[in-house]
């Protein structure tokens, strides 16, 4: 890069390894290897860092000491938490790029209180939120920006005809070395621990779920899908990794984990949460479990797909638009009709009973992954930084 490439800050809310911070700090490292001048900020525990080691140059901020006890309190305490460890932010700054609406708040304060820096926001996806405070603060976080990027058409298209803001496509990339394969004794044990047994062919077919339990990922229409397999006598396992969020989702997944012993399935045996693990073992568990079981109803992206087929595990996932952008069903995943327990019931079937399937579906995922990587990501990335000019806020 030449001395007088873009001075690039990634911001992002939170350190929890969620889809929002991978991507952040996939495309910070990337950046990094192609010699571009980048920095990361994030709110979390300077103490506990990042949730991996990195080469990266990075800050971690302290996150609000008062948050308050709603929504509402949390995410105005975080903006102005973030807004003044940004604003102290010594050497020069070209670029602030904010991975949510938080961290683009906080920015465009920073620009306008003077400071001469271009606000780029990558909008990932639009929360549900329901106070008027935060619809309206989310809405300000898209009109606000210099630059508004998206990783899909789907959200171009969004943004476009529900805010009236125009966007620039950059794709998500995946890391094909983040998810190596355990050690095969590794790997069986972490079968063993959720009584799955060696394989599926020897023991029961683990169903791989990443993201927690909550309403965007479909959690419990996969449950009621879980459950009609379980009643035509296969025996599947369900195991749910993740489940940190800033949005507090304890009503649903308290409903959904009840709905089980109606459903004919057993929390513990049936379905197992396994709640946030170590890169380390995330990937064993990409690599133990026989399908990714993602039936979100609203995406940005889906990063896990990426990170499942990179690591050589057959995906089911819903029959989004954002998800046909890059996967075909029957090729690439199996990809039921949205929020349709039963239709999910009949793919996860089909994953189940059908071993070639799931070996075609492998074969068309990797040849997907060469057109997302990292390097192509930011690639794009430093084009945007590069034609970014110091403009007034879209109002």
């Amino acid at each position: 890069m030449t001395p007088d490439s873009a001075r690039v800050v990634l911001v992002t809310h939170s350190t929890k390894p969620r889809g929002g911070f991978v991507h952040t700090l996939g495309l910070a490292e990337a950046l990094h290897r192609q010699g571009h001048p980048v920095h990361l900020v994030a709110l979390g525990d300077p103490s506990a860092g990042l949730f991996r080691p990195t080469d990266v140059p990075h800050t971690v901020l302290p996150g609000p000491t008062k948050t308050g006890t709603t929504l509402d309190e949390r995410v105005f305490a975080a903006i102005d938490t973030l807004h003044a460890g940004l604003a102290d932010l010594p050497g020069r700054v070209d670029v602030l790029h904010a991975q949510d609406c938080i961290a683009a708040r906080a920015a465009a304060r920073v620009r306008d209180a003077g400071r001469p820096v271009t606000v780029v926001r990558t909008v990932h996806h639009v929360d549900d939120f329901t106070t008027r405070a935060l619809v309206d603060c989310q809405r300000a976080a898209i009109r606000e920006p210099d630059v508004v990027l998206v990783v899909s058409e789907q959200w171009r298209g969004i943004l476009r005809d529900e805010y009236g803001r125009t966007a620039e496509v950059v794709p998500n990339g995946v890391d094909l070395s983040r998810f190596p394969a355990p050690a095969e004794a590794a790997r069986l044990a972490l079968r063993e621990r959720i009584g799955a047994g060696p394989d599926a062919a020897r023991g029961r077919f683990v169903l791989l779920a990443v993201g927690g339990i909550e309403p965007r990922k479909g959690t419990l229409h996969a449950f009621r899908a879980l459950g009609r397999l379980k009643a035509e006598g296969l025996d599947p396992v369900l195991a749910i990794v993740g489940g940190h969020s800033f949005q507090d989702y304890t009503a649903y997944r308290d409903a959904a984990l009840a709905a089980l012993p109606g459903l004919g399935l057993t929390l513990g045996e049936d379905v197992v949460q396994l709640g946030t693990v170590s890169d380390a073992e995330l990937a064993g568990w990409y690599h133990a479990a026989d399908a990714l079981s993602f039936p979100s109803v609203k995406e940005g992206w889906g990063l896990v797909v990426l990170e499942a087929l990179a690591a050589g595990l057959p995906v089911v996932a819903s029959d989004l638009p954002v998800f046909r952008e890059y996967l075909t069903d029957g090729r690439s995943a199996l990809l039921p009709a949205v929020a349709d327990e039963v239709a999910l019931a009949a793919a996860m079937r089909r994953m189940i009973t059908d071993e070639p399937l799931r070996a075609r579906l492998v074969a068309g995922g990797r040849e997907i992954l060469p057109r997302y990587t990292w390097e192509a990501s930011a690639a794009r990335h430093q084009a945007v930084y590069a034609g970014v000019r110091r403009t007034a806020p879209v109002r």
